[in-house]
C-alpha cells in the first residue's frame, strides 16, 4: 500500500463530530459550521443566505449537512444557490463530512455546510 501525505489548501478538513459539535482542523465549533477555503466560522443555518452565497467565487460544490437524518433544504435557500452558480449536495451531516474531506484532499474547489447530529 503506498500512502502519500495530503495537503490541504486554506479549506480544512473535518477531523470528527459528535452530539452537537464539530473538530475542524483541530478546533472544536459548537452548533452549525460553515467551512471551506475562505474560513471556518459558526453558521446561522437554513435562514443565513448570505454567508453560502458569499462562497459563489470561491467553490463549485456546497455540500449541505442536514444534521443526523436526511432532509430536504428550503426551496428558497436552494433557489438562491442554483441562480448564484453554487453546485448544491444534500446529505445527511456525517457523509458530508466524509465526501467533503476526500474531495479537499483531491484539491477541489469545494464548502461544507453543516447543522449538528
Amino acid at each position: 500500500m503506498r500512502l502519500n501525505e495530503i495537503t490541504y489548501t486554506n479549506a480544512k478538513p473535518v477531523d470528527g463530530y459528535g452530539p452537537g459539535f464539530f473538530r475542524i482542523g483541530g478546533q472544536v465549533y459548537q452548533g452549525a459550521v460553515l467551512t471551506g477555503p475562505v474560513e471556518t466560522a459558526l453558521w446561522g443555518g437554513y435562514d443565513d443566505h448570505a454567508a453560502l452565497l458569499g462562497l459563489s467565487d470561491h467553490i463549485d460544490v456546497l455540500f449541505i449537512g442536514t444534521g443526523a437524518e436526511l432532509a430536504h433544504i428550503p426551496p428558497d435557500l436552494r433557489t438562491a444557490l442554483d441562480e448564484a452558480g453554487i453546485g448544491v449536495e444534500i446529505m445527511n451531516s456525517p457523509a458530508a463530512c466524509r465526501t467533503y474531506n476526500v474531495l479537499l484532499s483531491e484539491g477541489r474547489r469545494v464548502a461544507l455546510a453543516l447543522l449538528p447530529v
